[in-house]
């Protein structure tokens, strides 16, 4: 049986009606009266708990900037990538077309520029409207910008638990602080600056905040170019997102966007006609996915990731990584970056080219750094950032795992890099006033426990001699080279340029290894791994492990490049910058990055070593791989070519006088990883990779494109004295002493042969000048 209706309270009759208005206007009242007196005098079990702060309410809304989407940039202004906790992009209201105001207010507040703040006859309407069973909001566009903005301070504060929603979690306290504060609001701000704020905030679904990013997302087309339906459309979407999606729910989204092209109608906002051409057209979105991170950057997603890195381990952004995070994924940050985008394309090119379809999952990587300012201008390698993309990796090969406090970079960490250590000590070799043109005995191979060598600095570890191979006297084989027609006597450069083990050591003999070690902490080497221990994210590289000499502990592509880099920049070391310019949605300059360079070698050795390094490219172990602009014509370059014990890891690091670039080919693991012997790679089988063969063409190939428009002009030559017994010091014609034993120099044309097996020596090095 029906339940009968009491006819007092039919609303239906006239008394039901006198008393439903009474009832609404006495409860309208009490609302209006909180906004005027402290909440004490609020009483009865409507209210809240929340209720209890209302005396302690600011008399002002603190209006902070919502969460905006965070630009990365390349050097010349073009985006890499952009990341967002919210995707939003704030524009003035003068860049939103009018169709999108008018549609906004018709459906949301039509009286907004009549009340207050809070309509008191919008909450009469409302009241009545839901006495009848048809519930209706009353919050004005300023109380749901108050709303919104109230929520973003609290995202924006880590405090998402504390979020207020209509209807579900908020109070009468939280409603009556919401009035307090779109009333106070009203008092600082007028009308369209609210609205702006309103329509820059307001969240549309489908990961669109504010108007802008929704116009893009639903129309791919900006808020300044909306069409009268598609306003309408997106005015509609405010009150339920998910139910008027016109994505999911078409038909529930014509009925709402032709509601407010009604309303519209009825306010005089537009003609019937308008009216009837917006209603007669069809839903139809047009879909531009936002694509936000460095996995979907436009080029250099690895770059971009370390960019991210870099500024979320910089206590200037924030306390705690959480912080930072919020400001650089929120803040709405212009970040200009160092990256060259025509450096970086050919790059990338060269390090996708390296391997090919690469089912063996080989790695490449390539990074370059200025001379001078340290500005890293491209970095690349032949992995994809997102997952399931064919040979995918989160690491970046080019970097260390962790910055030099500890805090983690996303690297690889490195790889052994071999024979390319080898200038360093050639450099030391100079340093001591010797001349490079010295002759030393490069047949010896047995350098036992005890041996003498010079060292004011500590222990020397590490031996080379099969008599005492035995692990507790970190004894190893007898040093050897790959090719046995280099155990004689041979110049300290002719060793050099074809990379000659034996040369290295004979050289090294005639040391002091704090000297050899004092180079390479000034000029930046170091781990790119932290210590077994954990004690050191990043330990110099240590001199007194004889292994070093060739090259035994894992460096990264950058460290490399940037150590290079000094001897271009005629001895001045330069710490890699990425980062120029930061600034919030303010305009305020936020902490970047500057050059930071320091002397790390004397001029004349740093010239003495170019010499060196241009004969390594003009006529040793990289003569096949000389950079040329034409088939003719070449640049002053050098360059030096490096290999690991197993072959996994391959090198070609170099400079020019304004561009220094690490090439690296081998296994991603390093020296934990595969050996590069007996291997296909691009359809072509290799007994052992060398340095010249797989990174050299990729170091070759990116040099020739992108090292003429950073400066190619002539290395500064050494003093004379320092070749001792040439008739010149042009690269490439030296007239040997008496006592030098010729050496060949290959033909341009001279096809790479498969570098042989080499003989496991147990140091990560290069085995002769193959490498």
């Amino acid at each position: 049986m029906a339940t009968r209706k009491n006819p007092l309270f039919d609303t239906a009759t006239t008394l039901g009606k006198i008393l439903l208005f009474l009832g609404v206007s006495a409860i309208c009242g009490v609302l209006v009266a909180g906004l005027l007196v402290p909440a004490a005098a609020v009483s009865g079990s409507a209210a809240s708990g929340s209720i209890d702060f209302f005396d302690s309410l600011p008399a002002e809304l603190k209006v902070d900037p919502p969460s905006q989407t965070t630009r990365i940039l390349a050097a010349d202004g073009s985006e890499i990538a952009s990341v967002y906790t919210e995707n939003r992009t704030k524009v003035p209201l003068d860049q939103i077309s009018p169709n999108m105001k008018n549609a906004i207010i018709a459906v949301e507040d039509s009286r907004f520029y009549e009340h207050g703040g809070v309509d008191t006859t919008g909450i009469l309407r409302a009241l009545v409207s839901t006495a009848r069973g048809n519930k209706q909001g009353a919050s004005t566009i300023t109380q749901q910008y108050v709303n919104n903005v109230l929520n973003a301070n609290l995202a924006a504060a880590g405090e998402e638990d504390q979020i207020k929603l209509n209807g579900v979690n908020k109070g009468v306290g939280d409603k009556l602080r919401e009035m307090k504060l779109a009333i106070a609001l009203e008092k600082e701000f007028n009308k369209d600056q609210i609205l702006e704020g309103y329509l820059n905030i307001v969240f549309f679904n489908r990961d669109a905040y504010g108007i802008e990013a929704a116009s893009r997302y639903f129309f791919s087309t900006t808020a300044k170019d909306l069409t009268l339906p598609q306003a309408a459309l997106l005015a509609g979407l405010v009150n339920s997102p998910s139910a008027f999606d016109p994505i999911t729910n078409p038909e529930k989204s014509k009925q709402r966007r032709d509601l407010v092209l009604g309303l519209m109608l009825n306010q005089g906002k537009i003609t019937q006609a308008e009216h009837d051409a917006a209603v007669a057209t069809p839903v139809e979105p047009k879909v531009t996915q936002p694509k936000q991170g460095c996995a979907y950057a436009a080029s250099a997603p690895y770059f971009c990731d370390y960019i991210l890195h870099l500024l979320e381990n910089n206590s200037a952004y924030g306390a705690d990584v959480k912080e930072r995070q919020r400001l650089i994924y929120g803040g709405g940050l212009t970040i200009t970056t160092t990256l060259d985008p025509n450096a970086q394309a050919t790059a990338q090119e060269q390090a996708n080219a390296a391997a090919g379809a690469n089912p063996d999952k080989w790695g490449a990587a390539m990074v370059s750094v200025q001379p001078g300012s340290g500005k890293i201008i491209s970095m690349a390698q032949n992995t994809t950032f997102l997952p399931g993309q064919g040979f995918d990796s989160q690491l970046n090969f080019n970097v260390d795992k962790l910055d030099k406090d500890g805090n983690d970079l996303n690297g690889m960490g490195g790889a052994q890099p071999g024979s390319t250590m080898k200038p360093f000590t050639f450099a030391e070799w100079l340093n001591e006033g010797k001349t490079m043109n010295t002759v030393v005995n490069a047949a010896q191979r047995v350098y036992p426990v005890g041996y003498p060598w010079k060292n004011t600095c500590g222990k020397i570890q590490g031996a080379y001699s099969t008599a005492q191979k035995n692990a507790g006297l970190d004894a190893a084989d007898d040093l050897q080279n790959a090719e046995p027609q280099w155990y004689r006597p041979l110049t300290v450069l002719e060793g050099l340029y074809n990379s000659i083990n034996t040369v290295t050591f004979a050289s090294a003999a005639q040391l002091d290894f704090c000297g050899i070690q004092k180079i390479v902490d000034a000029v930046g080497l170091h781990s790119g791994l932290p210590s077994a221990d954990g004690s050191e994210p990043n330990p110099k590289v240590n001199m007194m492990t004889l292994g070093n000499l060739l090259g035994s502990t894992q460096t990264s592509p950058l460290t490399m490049a940037s150590a290079f880099a000094t001897f271009a920049n005629d001895g001045k070391y330069c710490e890699p910058i990425a980062i120029t310019s930061v600034t919030d949605a303010t305009g305020k300059q936020l902490p970047a990055q500057s050059s930071s360079c320091r002397d790390a070698i004397k001029p004349e050795v740093a010239r003495g070593v170019n010499y060196a390094l241009q004969e390594v490219l003009n006529r040793g172990s990289g003569s096949l791989i000389q950079p040329r602009i034409s088939t003719k014509t070449s640049f002053p370059i050098g360059a030096k070519t490096g290999t690991s014990n197993n072959n996994g890891s391959t090198w070609v690091v170099g400079h020019t006088t304004g561009l220094a670039t690490a090439a690296w080919f081998g296994d991603p693991l390093g020296a934990q990883g595969r050996a590069g012997q007996n291997i296909t790679v691009n359809g072509k089988f290799y007994k052992g990779i060398d340095g010249y063969m797989i990174a050299g063409p990729m170091f070759s190939s990116y040099m020739a494109k992108i090292a003429p428009a950073y400066g190619t002009n002539p290395f500064p030559a050494p003093p004379s004295n320092m070749i001792n017994g040439t008739t010149t010091t042009s690269p490439g014609k030296t007239t040997p002493q008496a006592t030098q034993a010729p050496v060949p120099a290959p033909q341009a044309t001279q096809a790479p042969a498969p570098a042989p097996a080499p003989t496991s020596n147990g140091n990560g090095n290069d085995k002769k000048g193959n490498g």
